[in-house]
């Protein structure tokens, strides 16, 4: 047997080797810290329009349709640009385009603050999207370059952490902001929000050029060693569940592709009606201060962060992702659904709102993990970047009909009644149009 032969052989007898736990180890060291930190970034990025609303809705004129607009305009712009956007980082890598995309929403972002028309809000919502395109989807794929599916589970949990980071710390920061930086630099508070936010993006642009690389085989913190763990186990990994190769052109024409993006497409209309209204719902029910609103948005975070580590972990552990993720899917529709059934005692529905939201917000990583199994290799950067986009469009449409059903019905609690049954829809998409030997989850 040759040398490199039985080195192969040694690196695929195990995985909980101390061996090959230190080197993903490593590699989690190298990576997760920067991307967590990038995602939290963009996470606020992306929301703070939700606590800017509160003052810059008098300033601007926006009534909640307008603002609903706004805010899908951002949402228009990134799904046009993300298929291309991850088909081109495939060709040029993951340090150039994360580079550039975190430079361009840094400084939209800081822009946002000098907009003074709805129209401008609008165009600089767009325009924020066209920028951030790319960059989500982007790291789930850059994900799969260093990590195996058997990995991926807590991996995603620990990038997604992030996000709820932000949520639990979005809403003081906005409030202290908006509030103790009042008239600096002759700015009211919203515009100081918008560019203070902005700036740390640009700043993490800059570092991303000398920190990240485009993948294993060629980097210099790892051992040549460590270097062939990560490349065998990718290989291993992809051989053993990859049955069928397909390029993107045969990926949009298979109707199967669609349905992780349907599933995705109802979890996202709760996460973003969760994220761009739960303020306008706390302020409806009579909590008024923008400090204690931004506390108690926090909470579903908390929660939140606790449960993805846990569905995570527990997802790896068994190699099932589906009933993990309806279980949870459904506990938020629940959820939404007794929120407004338990709508006269303001602190059960806050509790139900809170877990739901907590529980929608807990699905999103561990949907995230099915995406990449489900897809070929060649088709991966292409396949993850549709199923996105379609979730997206969960974007676009959930802040309109939202504010839609606001305005028709003067309830926010509608809306989300709406939302528990689109979660409905999506678990039974998830279990009936994904089976479990497609995604080959459990290996001898």
């Amino acid at each position: 047997m040759s040398h490199a032969a039985s080195q192969a052989e040694a690196i695929t007898d195990t995985r909980s080797s101390s061996e090959v736990r230190e080197t993903y180890r490593k590699i989690a060291w190298r990576l997760l810290p920067f991307l967590f930190l990038a995602y939290a970034v963009n996470s606020i990025d992306r929301i703070n329009i939700s606590f800017a609303k509160l003052r810059m809705a008098h300033d601007l004129g926006l009534s909640d349709a307008a603002y609903a607009f706004g805010a899908t305009a951002f949402f228009v712009g990134y799904i046009l640009f993300e298929i291309p956007g991850n088909l081109y980082m495939q060709r040029v890598g993951a340090r150039a385009t994360l580079t550039r995309i975190m430079i361009l929403w840094g400084v939209v972002t800081t822009l946002t603050g000098f907009v003074n028309t709805p129209t401008h809000l609008y165009i600089a919502r767009f325009a924020l999207g066209v920028a951030e395109a790319g960059f989500f989807p982007g790291v789930i794929l850059y994900l799969t370059y260093w990590f195996p599916s058997w990995k991926r589970g807590r991996v995603t949990a620990i990038f997604f952490m992030a996000g709820f980071v932000a949520g639990m710390v979005s809403g003081p920061l906005a409030g202290a902001i908006m509030t103790g930086l009042e008239g600096w630099q002759g700015m009211k508070g919203w515009q100081t929000l918008f560019v203070l936010e902005g700036l740390p993006a640009v700043a993490l642009g800059a570092f991303a050029w000398f920190w990240l690389d485009d993948n294993p085989a060629r980097v210099t913190w790892l051992t040549d060693r460590q270097k062939a763990i990560v490349v065998e186990n990718l290989r291993l990994d992809q051989a053993s569940r990859a049955t069928e190769s397909q390029s993107f052109g045969q990926v949009i024409r298979d109707p199967r592709a669609y349905i992780p993006g349907i599933v995705f497409f109802t979890l996202y209309s709760g996460t973003n009606t969760v994220a761009y209204w739960m303020p306008s719902l706390l302020q409806s029910v009579g909590i008024t201060d923008l400090r204690r609103i931004g506390v108690i948005a926090s909470g579903p975070y908390v929660l939140a962060m606790a449960a993805m580590y846990l569905l995570g972990r527990s997802s790896d552990r068994h190699l099932e992702r589906r009933w993990h993720l309806a279980a949870t899917m459904l506990t938020a529709a629940a959820s939404f659904w007794l929120m407004h059934v338990l709508q006269a005692d303001v602190l059960l529905s806050t509790l139900f709102m809170t877990i739901g939201a907590a529980a929608c917000l807990a699905a999103v990583p561990l949907f995230w993990t099915i995406p990449p199994a489900f897809f070929s290799a060649n088709a991966a950067a292409g396949g993850i970047a549709l199923v996105s986009s379609i979730g997206s469009l969960a974007a676009v449409l959930s802040p309109v009909t939202v504010g839609a059903i606001k305005t028709h019905t003067g309830s926010l609690y509608v809306a989300f009644d709406v939302i528990g049954c689109m979660l409905l829809v999506g678990t039974v998409a998830l279990l009936a149009g994904i089976p479990a030997a497609r995604l080959h989850e459990r290996q001898a």
